[in-house]
């Protein structure tokens, strides 16, 4: 009976080990009330759950609303979103779902997950017309479909480091988008720890301070690192030449602002977007990196202004 002790101890191991990362993640705490109570800025009660919200920028004056990328809340627009009010604009600023302080529902974050955050907002905030779409890295793509889906109410698109045109990412974020069980289990085992190793510790930056801790507090929600790779076999895995052709033939302005290097979203991502929309405004910012709204947020301000201004 030995032997069958041994497979009965491995089988338990094995199913032990199968289960772990869920069994973490699902006893992970949500966001914590005191998180949200100390929070500047607003929660707006949406069909798919609760989304935060802050506005940056003068009383009055244009709107641009800003959608931050993959996996640092909107923390990491706020130097964004402090330029475009310096420079005018009433500047609206929010969580994506399962970042920073929002709910994070379940469902694949494809397309419409997103637009349909994006549209209820809009509406809790009465914004109808005249709206500057603002994205960044994954933002990118949710501004330029929010585009399409509502041309008539869009003045104009900025898009930062946006993916949607051409994106590089690692053998494992890879594997795990393309098989599923498996992948998820390599995910919630190993991703949380591989984004964990590229956080610096504060004092590094004394801009980047807010950001780095935003995103360790991520780490330790439920719900974050599934959404984002629920994210990357969403919207990411989409690639948005036909939308991109139809801002141009819509005319709609697009005003595109890119890291000379950015590690994720290559360089030739400029003669992509030239080639799709003739008439989009392109500008590289140089020594950036894909971080660039978080350390080289003057530079990027003095971009905006100067195609603006145009």
């Amino acid at each position: 009976m030995l032997w069958w002790s041994v497979v009965t101890m491995a089988v338990l191991a094995f199913l032990a080990l199968a289960i772990w990362p869920f069994h973490v993640e699902r006893r992970k705490p949500d966001i914590s009330v005191e998180n949200r109570f100390r929070a500047e800025g607003g929660f707006a009660h949406l069909s798919q759950g609760i989304t935060y919200y802050r506005w940056f920028g003068p009383a009055r004056g244009p709107v641009a609303v800003v959608v931050h990328g993959l996996n640092a809340p909107s923390d990491g627009m706020h130097a964004v979103a402090e330029g475009l009010g310096n420079l005018g604009y009433r500047v609206l600023v929010y969580d994506l779902y399962g970042r920073g302080l929002s709910d994070a529902p379940k469902g694949l974050q494809d397309r419409a997950f997103f637009l349909r955050q994006l549209t209820d907002l809009c509406e809790v905030h009465d914004l109808r017309e005249d709206i500057t779409i603002v994205g960044y890295s994954m933002g990118g793509a949710i501004a330029t479909a929010f585009a399409i889906a509502n041309p008539y109410i869009i003045k104009r698109v900025i898009l930062l480091a946006s993916a949607g045109v051409c994106t590089k990412e690692s053998r494992f974020s890879g594997f795990c988008r393309r098989v599923p069980v498996l992948g998820d289990w390599l995910h919630l085992m190993f991703g949380g720890r591989r984004m964990a190793r590229h956080i610096p510790e504060d004092g590094d930056t004394r801009d980047m301070e807010p950001v780095h801790r935003a995103q360790r507090r991520q780490l330790n929600r439920r719900g974050f690192l599934p959404a984002l790779l629920s994210a990357r076999r969403g919207i990411l895995n989409e690639v948005q030449e036909q939308e991109h052709r139809r801002l141009g033939r819509k005319a709609i302005p697009v005003i595109a602002i890119w890291a000379q290097n950015d590690s994720v979203i290559p360089l030739r991502a400029i003669g992509l977007l030239a080639e799709w929309n003739r008439n989009a405004r392109q500008e590289m910012v140089e020594d950036a990196d894909h971080d660039l709204p978080y350390t080289n947020g003057a530079e990027l301000t003095e971009a905006l202004r100067d195609s603006l201004r145009d």
